[in-house]
């Protein structure tokens, strides 16, 4: 597929970055088409002339020309946070575009209604399909996918599939990291909010508080962990199991930023101080984090770029395949950071002392 030699909207052609990149017109067609056979020094050389010049392919005029149908991927979602579900969209949105693919989406709710949206999806002609969570953790789903020859992308699993390709983060050190942030101010009773236990990151997130704890020598009560859905609802509830309560935790870890921003809702309605009275944390980074007051500390999970890099992905795979290729699965690990507001402090020095004094002693 030979990209078109047509100019951009400020007059430059295909021809004027091959020249300003010091490269002939195949390579930079083959950058523009997903890099196939460029080496990643080339790939940059010519990435920074097409920006230089502000060449912009004409994708859809590509398509026509070379006569291949554009790569379209499916979206299967049943995804309870909308604030996350829209940050993966955007990145496969975007990603779409400057693939020149189409984005076709579908939802479902239920394993027979999967059924009957996997079917919609293959009917209508995708080439790929992405399942975000929960759905990218059924395997009932990703066998039916790909017994029809469409290439599946599972999306923030956190046990990935070595047949599927995958994009993720460590969902394990993720929890783990923020647990220990909390303990670092001085926090030794976190309440814990799980999520969904139909999606793995539930397990392996509950899993990284766990360990942070044992590390630090410290008990986790039962009435501790409380459970929840991804949903504000489920957060609501959990959040209220927690804190409704004299000896309530000084801080609680809940497993989204949706259960975090509910959490922080009941602490207002029972007149606590975030973080004075209480601190609270999330996990994602969704922009429900910094809509919420005050600022939420959560785990900063890429998203948008996770959401785009799946969308690279497939359209790379599907390309390979319409060549003859076997497409090979590819497991894409991206990095997560702790993103640390006004949520959290060290706890209430009356009630430190007070723990530090009724303590065993060693």
């Amino acid at each position: 597929m030979v990209a078109k030699a047509g100019r951009s909207k400020d007059g430059a052609t295909i021809y004027d970055v091959a020249k300003h990149a010091g490269v002939g017109s195949m390579t930079v067609s083959r950058v523009i088409n997903g890099g196939h056979r460029v080496s990643p020094e080339m790939m940059a050389r010519v990435q920074a002339s097409i920006k230089a010049l502000n060449y912009t392919p004409n994708l859809a005029a590509r398509s026509t020309r070379s006569g291949q149908t554009p790569i379209r991927v499916g979206v299967l979602y049943s995804n309870p946070s909308a604030a996350y579900l829209n940050e993966v969209m955007l990145g496969g949105l975007q990603e779409s575009t400057r693939q020149g693919s189409q984005f076709v989406l579908e939802t479902c709710d239920g394993l027979a209604s999967q059924r009957a949206a996997v079917k919609r999806l293959l009917q209508s002609g995708v080439d790929a399909i992405l399942l975000p969570p929960p759905l990218c953790d059924n395997k009932a789903t990703v066998d039916l996918i790909a017994a029809e020859s469409v290439i599946p992308l599972a999306f923030a699993t956190a046990r990935p599939n070595p047949a599927v390709s995958s994009v993720r983060i460590d969902d394990f050190a993720g929890a783990l990291a923020m647990t220990r942030r909390l303990i670092d101010l001085g926090h030794t009773d976190i309440g814990f909010i799980k999520g969904d236990p139909q999606h793995t990151p539930t397990e392996l997130r509950l899993e990284g508080f766990l360990q942070a704890m044992a590390d630090a020598g410290l008990k986790v009560r039962p009435d501790r962990l409380a459970e929840g859905k991804f949903t504000y609802r489920s957060g609501l509830a959990a959040a209220r199991r927690l804190l409704q309560r004299e000896d309530r935790p000084t801080a609680i870890f809940a497993s989204n930023d949706d259960m975090a921003a509910a959490a922080m809702a009941v602490a207002h309605g029972l007149h606590l101080d975030v973080p004075k009275d209480l601190s609270i944390c999330g996990f994602d980074d969704t922009p429900v984090a910094t809509i919420i007051w005050p600022q939420l500390t959560t785990v900063h999970q890429p998203v948008v770029a996770m959401g785009s890099a799946a969308v690279a992905i497939l359209c790379d795979l599907v390309r390979a395949q319409r060549t003859g290729l076997k497409p090979q699965p590819v497991q894409k690990l991206m990095e997560f950071k702790l993103v640390e507001r006004d949520s959290t402090a060290a706890p209430p020095p009356l009630r430190r002392e007070k723990k530090r004094r009724t303590s065993p002693s060693p």
